[in-house]
């Protein structure tokens, strides 16, 4: 059985990153390491629900490659299925996150509204709009 899976970001500043899925996004930390001490650690899992993704800084010449970067068809970098888009939405507006795709019933049959976050990965959060 399969329970979850949580993608993998490469990022610049970890500490950036966790405070923009904090603040924004009202995730949380549910792990982080791999330095000496919270000052130096590179890695991270936010959580919110039952959603996780994992954030980490390799090196200064490793940065994120946003899979919009790579061709404009490829917008997403992750899908994150909510069964309420329409509320999600009113709270990311009024914490000021950056939106990359209004709400809307898409052409693919979504409701869903897509987000930047502060290293330029796109994420959509949605569900089928017949749901």
């Amino acid at each position: 059985m399969l329970n979850s899976v949580t993608p993998f970001f490469v990022v610049d500043d970890l500490s950036a990153t966790l405070r923009f899925y904090q603040s924004k996004l009202g995730f949380d930390v549910r792990y982080k390491g791999g330095g000496e001490g919270n000052a130096d650690d590179f890695w991270a899992i936010l959580g919110r629900d039952r959603v996780m993704l994992m954030f980490k800084a390799i090196t200064p010449e490793v940065h994120p490659q946003p899979n919009h970067s790579r061709h404009e068809w490829a917008r997403w970098d992750a899908y994150i299925y909510t069964d309420d888009p329409d509320s999600l939405y009113a709270e990311f507006l009024g914490r000021g996150v950056p939106m990359h795709q209004e709400l809307a019933n898409t052409h693919d049959g979504l409701r869903a509204f897509e987000i930047t976050d502060n290293s330029g990965y796109v994420l959509c959060f949605g569900r089928p709009g017949n749901e």
